[in-house]
């Protein structure tokens, strides 16, 4: 059984920064890819960013803004959002996938943490 708990969300100003934690138990995740996804109210689910183990890759809309990366020796995975904005308000996921390759939808991914809210205020 794969359990992970996001945390580190909260409110910040427009331009602000945060950075997401998800602790990961029931078995090391090393070796299998782990994304972020984002979901507001009435939207779909989205994908913000993955890191396996050939690389990382983010959605257009936070290139250069977000960077996510991964502790393997301690089981956790991080999201350092930077310059955020109103419109990313939304409840952050973990996610993980059981397998090797990279996944971009939500389909993807087989494990989900509850998620932590992130609301950025304009």
């Amino acid at each position: 059984q794969v359990q992970l708990l996001e945390s580190g969300g909260g409110l910040v100003q427009a331009g602000g920064s945060l950075r997401l934690s998800c602790a990961a138990s029931g078995r090391s995740f090393s070796d299998y890819a782990m994304g972020w996804f984002r979901q507001a109210p009435g939207k779909e689910r989205e994908f913000v960013a993955v890191i396996s183990w050939s690389g990382d890759s983010y959605s257009y809309s936070v290139r250069g803004r977000f960077t996510i990366s991964r502790n393997n020796a301690r089981n956790t995975l991080h999201l350092q959002m930077n310059s955020l904005k109103p419109e990313e308000t939304a409840v952050y996921y973990c996610a993980d996938r059981r397998g090797l390759r990279s996944g971009y939808y939500p389909r993807d991914y087989d494990y989900w943490g509850q998620g932590t809210q992130v609301t950025v205020s304009s």
